[in-house]
């Protein structure tokens, strides 16, 4: 079962949900169902059709903000 990110569209809060075949969500702070799905680093990382290649102990840890390697954020204004 897929894991989805969403932010309330009446409430404003973000949350994350657990999707299971047709089920209708509604947030969990104001029971709201006006609900915009987010597009989330994991799956940004898992779907960037690399085939999951297993880098061993060669893989550079990535950000958890944008899923760049090496730890280097790209979303960072430096």
């Amino acid at each position: 079962m897929p894991i989805f990110e969403y932010v309330c569209k009446e409430c404003g809060k973000p949350f994350e949900a657990i999707v299971r075949g047709s089920e209708k969500l509604r947030c969990p702070h104001c029971n709201s169902v006006r609900l915009e799905q987010q597009l989330s680093v994991f799956a940004v990382a898992a779907g960037r059709g690399d085939g999951g290649a297993d880098l061993g102990d060669h893989a550079a840890p990535s950000c958890g903000r944008c899923g760049v390697p090496g730890g280097s954020c790209a979303l960072d204004d430096d």
